[in-house]
């Protein structure tokens, strides 16, 4: 077994329901978003989850106990959904919740942990996201997670377990040890430039926190969605523009989180495409070693401020992903320095940078890279050392 197929090897990369569609799914939008991933190249390009977000069941258990499909959104079941998926060569996810009920107010998993899992097997399940409404006060949120990672892994089948608490509760001390493939750090997104700033501000200085098989989830992407979503709290009206989707994917893609789209993939222009399957960034998302990216505040001193700094991710061939970020209202100069990444001149080394959103060579550079980026936007290169 390859790297790669090493369950929670490295970041989840897939397509959720919620930011677009929320309560309004069925199974012919989940086969039409699996039908496009294979035929507009996500497949290719390393996006394999195609996973139903909350409200796909009905309000109450049966007799058994058991979860049941919601029939009229699903009426063939979710094994035959699960099996079509799988015939594309895709992999199929699922939604539940710690509490007793569901954020959308469906049955939650409380004390029904290792039912679930069990039928979540049957059904052909590969990735569960795990959400944390309704947990009863009395009970920690640390215990349920542990509680339900047992039961992923006992259930007879591989499933990812996509643990989603939100950052609370201090979950950086104890998630990897629970067992969980990935973590939700943050609250939900919106579609706005203001929630991608502020996600990915709050989680500056955690780069210790995500690795192989526990990477941290700084939610769902936005990119694409344009003010589509069907629910106002996310975002009916507006959303960002495709510079600052650019810098909201290179984010993400730098700082290790899975990219789960959450856009309409079927209405996905020719932007969203080449933001969304651009090789290069998708390549430093998925870097073997999994490492996060540590942060440089640009010279001169005078705009150290939180909007304006570099993320540099060391790769596994020995090169850098470095991304110069301007999440400021106005075009500003950011400086780095060579010797902040550990070259100092006097090695004798250069650095050859590639654009790693134009594709194509910069050139090579001596002790400073000093690129001008306008506001909200950003410039990710891959650099090389050479003599």
């Amino acid at each position: 077994m390859s790297n790669n197929q090493v369950l929670g090897f490295a970041p989840a990369l897939g397509w959720n329901s919620w930011n677009t569609f929320t309560w309004d799914i069925n199974e012919q939008l989940i086969r039409d978003v699996a039908d496009v991933f294979v035929s507009e190249g996500y497949l290719a390009a390393g996006y394999e989850y195609i996973v139903i977000d909350d409200c796909w069941s009905l309000k109450e258990r049966d007799a058994s106990g058991n979860l049941v499909a919601d029939p009229d959104k699903f009426p063939s079941g979710m094994r035959a959904l699960s099996d079509y998926i799988h015939s594309k060569g895709l992999k199929f996810g699922m939604y539940s919740c710690v509490g007793t009920h569901t954020c959308a107010g469906y049955p939650g998993s409380f004390e029904h942990e290792f039912q679930d899992a069990a039928l979540f097997a049957e059904w052909g399940v590969d990735y569960l996201k795990y959400d944390y409404c309704f947990k009863p006060r009395h009970i920690s949120g640390e215990l349920l997670y542990k509680r339900m990672s047992l039961a992923l892994k006992n259930c007879g089948r591989d499933i990812l377990f996509s643990a989603c608490n939100w950052g609370a509760d201090d979950v950086y001390d104890w998630i990897r040890e629970s067992g969980a493939h990935m973590y939700r750090s943050t609250g939900d997104i919106r579609d706005n430039w203001d929630s991608v700033k502020e996600l990915a501000l709050s989680q500056l200085g955690k780069q210790s926190y995500t690795g192989s098989f526990c990477h941290n989830d700084m939610d769902m992407l936005i990119v694409g969605m344009y003010g589509g979503s069907n629910n106002d709290y996310i975002g009916s009206i507006g959303g960002c523009n495709d510079i600052e989707y650019k810098t909201h994917f290179s984010l993400w893609s730098m700082m290790g989180s899975p990219l789960m789209i959450g856009c309409d993939v079927r209405k996905a222009n020719q932007i969203t495409k080449d933001i969304l399957l651009n090789p290069d960034l998708i390549a430093i998302n998925q870097d073997v070693e999994a490492r996060g990216a540590y942060r440089i505040k640009p010279e001169p001193q005078w705009f150290h401020t939180d909007d304006v700094f570099m993320l540099v991710k060391v790769l596994t061939d020995g090169d850098l992903a470095i991304g110069f970020f301007n999440l400021s209202d106005s075009q500003r100069e950011l400086s780095l320095q060579f010797w902040d990444m550990g070259l100092p001149y006097a090695a004798g080394y250069a650095l050859s940078l590639y654009d790693c959103w134009e594709h194509q060579e910069l050139g090579v550079f001596r002790e400073r890279f000093a690129p001008v980026v306008a506001a909200h936007d950003c410039l990710v290169v891959r650099a090389k050392l050479v003599k």
